[in-house]
């Protein structure tokens, strides 16, 4: 069996984890407010953690993130929607967000500056902030449970078939 390249991002050094870490160390007490939903629903959150998760293509957060989305209300067919990119299904409200979570993902937590300016004119600067916290704990639950699969891919010398 050919060796395999690992396709996912994870976390490559240390200082990486350690960055995103401190965000969230430092934002404690605006965690406890997202998580109590007043500034986005749950339902809400779980779009933007499913959208970010598809990027990153975390196995382990995708299979959590559709459970906790189905609980938060979601349809099966939105949650399946956005586990293969698509903001069908999604509220028209929210896609710029969501669409924003993808770029803000796929530029590795570093959107373009007229993007989130543009989110931010859209959400205002204080639920802008609560989007971007969501993405960066959806990114923190994603990159370990990749960089877990790394590993894995790694010991098994490239012939992994999870990678």
């Amino acid at each position: 069996m050919a060796r395999q390249r690992f396709r996912r991002r994870y976390y490559r050094h240390f200082s990486e984890f350690r960055r995103d870490l401190g965000v969230l160390m430092r934002e404690r007490s605006r965690i406890k407010v997202l998580r109590s939903g007043e500034l986005i629903d749950r339902a809400f959150q779980e779009r933007l953690m499913l959208a970010v998760t598809e990027v990153n293509g975390c196995r382990y957060c995708a299979f959590v993130h559709a459970k906790m989305a189905l609980s938060a209300g979601l349809a099966q067919a939105d949650v399946d929607a956005l586990a293969e990119g698509s903001l069908e299904g999604s509220p028209p409200e929210q896609v710029p967000a969501l669409l924003y979570a993808q770029h803000w993902a796929e530029t590795d937590t570093q959107p373009d500056p007229v993007a989130r300016q543009r989110i931010i004119e859209t959400y205002g600067l204080e639920k802008t902030e609560a989007v971007e916290l969501s993405l960066r704990m959806s990114r923190i639950g994603n990159l370990l449970g990749n960089t877990s699969d790394y590993l894995l891919y790694r010991a098994s010398f490239g012939r992994w078939a999870g990678g």
